[in-house]
């Protein structure tokens, strides 16, 4: 009988070290709410969600719009400010623009400045005719003007020559331009200048030795 509550005593030490053993192991030993059960090996997958506790208000991020332009979410839901664009270059930003320069024009101008009529002429040249009342007067003319000469008069003095050489009398007669005369032309016109034949008797010849000339 002795030996027998020996080995029944000892058994129930080493059934007690071995509990203690696992409640240590597991952390589940002592007063656990559920009767003092150990939990023993792994643990159900529990199929109740845990839903949050206390008063929760969820509140969506901000989604940008068209007039936000470049803004990004940022790390805390909000937008992040879009960075400020470069500094314009000119006179805002102190600047100057740079240009290239511009040709220097080489253009030749296309007209040159009119200048008016200018008229010369030189003495007349005389030719005696079969008539001594008449004679062929020739007359050059030049224009050195920019702008032609458009029309005129030419008047001769004819003088009455007698036969001892006296000059008795001038006789004046007009003749046309031969216009228009180009400018910078030049130009020769001959004329027959007459007076009357009773002025002329036989012996005497005419001259004609004066020119005047009017011209537009």
């Amino acid at each position: 009988m002795p030996r027998s509550t020996w080995t029944a005593g000892r058994r129930g030490a080493l059934l007690g070290a071995s509990a203690a053993v696992v409640c240590a192991t597991l952390t589940a030993c002592g007063d656990t709410g559920d009767g003092g059960y150990v939990a023993i090996g792994p643990p159900r997958p529990s199929t109740t969600a845990a839903r949050p506790t206390g008063s929760v208000t969820l509140v969506p991020l901000d989604t940008p719009t068209p007039s936000e332009g470049g803004k990004s979410p940022g790390a805390d839901g909000t937008s992040a400010p879009t960075p400020p664009a470069a500094s314009p270059t000119g006179a805002k930003s102190g600047r100057s623009s740079t240009r290239s320069p511009s040709p220097t024009s080489t253009a030749v101008p296309t007209t040159a400045s009119v200048t008016p009529a200018a008229l010369t002429w030189g003495d007349p040249a005389r030719k005696a005719t079969d008539h001594r009342w008449c004679e062929d007067v020739t007359l050059g003319f030049r224009n050195s003007g920019g702008t032609a000469v458009r029309s005129g008069t030419v008047t001769f003095g004819t003088h009455i020559i007698g036969a001892l050489g006296i000059d008795w009398a001038t006789m004046e007669s007009a003749e046309p331009l031969p216009a228009p005369i180009a400018a910078h032309a030049r130009e020769d016109h001959t004329w027959t200048v007459c007076v009357d034949a009773w002025r002329v008797p036989l012996g005497m010849h005419i001259e004609t030795r004066d020119v005047s000339v009017q011209w537009k």
